[in-house]
């Protein structure tokens, strides 16, 4: 599984008055950070699963 995301085209449009844009900026990190713990969760899940197709693999290696 990948471990970089590139993101080539990225638009983003707002209209703020006062301090939505730093609601916007929380909720923007907040989701970001669960986004990240849970993509980081689905690549040591991947690694450990190829791990675990290792194990048969006839090399008699343990």
């Amino acid at each position: 599984m990948p471990k970089n995301v590139i993101i080539h085209n990225l638009e983003v449009r707002l209209q703020v008055d006062g301090d939505d844009g730093a609601v916007f900026t929380r909720l923007f990190n907040k989701h970001i950070r669960e986004w990240a713990r849970l993509y980081e969760a689905e690549c040591a899940r991947a690694a450990h699963s190829q791990g675990d197709r290792r194990l048969g693999d006839g090399e008699g290696v343990w």
